[in-house]
């Protein structure tokens, strides 16, 4: 009877050792996981700025910087509204010219619908 008590408490023993070994190789496999992961993690972040990096450099190669393309957008603008006021300076005069004569060409008549 003493020896199967032992034998019970040698097998509670070792179930007890298998559990903690099970336990320690699943922590084991959670912190490789985590580490996989940042490292994972660091390559994406390392991979999409060199690739934003790439993208800048091709977007100045081809089509300017930003400010660029914004110094040139004003440069057109302001030449656009030059031209405009050079327009409406060179026939600001023809134009009240006309306006004046249609005022003053008043030609009296009778209206078409007036019965005498």
């Amino acid at each position: 009877m003493a020896s199967q008590t032992q034998g019970i408490q040698q097998l509670l023993a070792a179930e007890k050792r298998a559990a903690e070994k099970v336990s320690e190789a699943r922590k084991r496999k959670a912190r490789r996981l985590k580490q996989a992961k940042e490292e994972a993690q660091d390559e994406i972040e390392k991979y999409r700025k060199e690739r934003e990096r790439q993208f800048r450099e091709f977007e100045a190669k081809h089509m300017g910087s930003r400010e660029d393309v914004a110094a040139k957008i004003d440069q057109d603008t302001k030449q656009r509204v030059d031209e405009m006021n050079k327009t409406v300076h060179s026939q600001k005069e023809p134009v009240i010219q006309g306006v004046l004569d249609l005022v003053y060409a008043i030609k009296p008549e009778m209206h078409k619908n007036y019965r005498a």
